[in-house]
């Protein structure tokens, strides 16, 4: 199970860069010593300067804003390179649900309920056709949204069920 800690915003972000910033002007003696406090063990002996960093500065960002979740996780296990585990997790985000011709999307929206038609050339509604769901989203509610999220399209996963 991941460790998940909710961090406040600014101030707590200032002290955390700063013990970066200290990570980076210790020597390897003192990287090692502090990996050692840190983990509990010794580090391997021939683990380079700028690993040691790395190791200790994601450790500190993990105590402070909490460790990837496990898909995020998982995603990054399976890319070869961390190029490709950015252009899998772009891909992964883009990924759209299917919506058919005749599709009736429905929300709750200010205690009315909107209702929205895929057509052939994009959605349709109040009488009105829009290129997407995110200009649908923003007609109804006056401000920017992400229309696949505002409709439930994206929702996220349940935390029983696997990818």
């Amino acid at each position: 199970m991941p460790r998940v800690r909710v961090a406040p915003a600014l101030r707590d972000r200032k002290a955390l860069d700063g013990e970066i910033a200290r990570l980076r002007d210790l020597d390897v003696g003192e990287l090692r010593s502090r990996c050692h406090n840190v983990f509990g063990r010794r580090p391997h002996p021939h683990l380079p300067r700028h690993l040691l960093f790395r190791v200790l500065a994601y450790r500190l960002q993990a105590d402070h804003l909490g460790d990837p979740d496990g898909e995020s996780q998982r995603l990054l296990d399976r890319s070869e390179s961390p190029e490709k585990a950015g252009h899998r997790a772009v891909a992964f985000g883009r990924r759209a649900t299917e919506l058919h011709p005749g599709t009736i999307l429905v929300r709750e929206w200010n205690g009315q309920m909107q209702r929205v038609a895929v057509i052939a050339d994009g959605f349709a509604w109040n009488g009105k056709t829009y290129p997407s769901l995110s200009k649908v989203a923003f007609a109804i509610t006056g401000t920017r949204w992400s229309g696949p999220k505002f409709f439930g399209l994206r929702d996220k996963p349940s935390k029983g069920s696997s990818p």
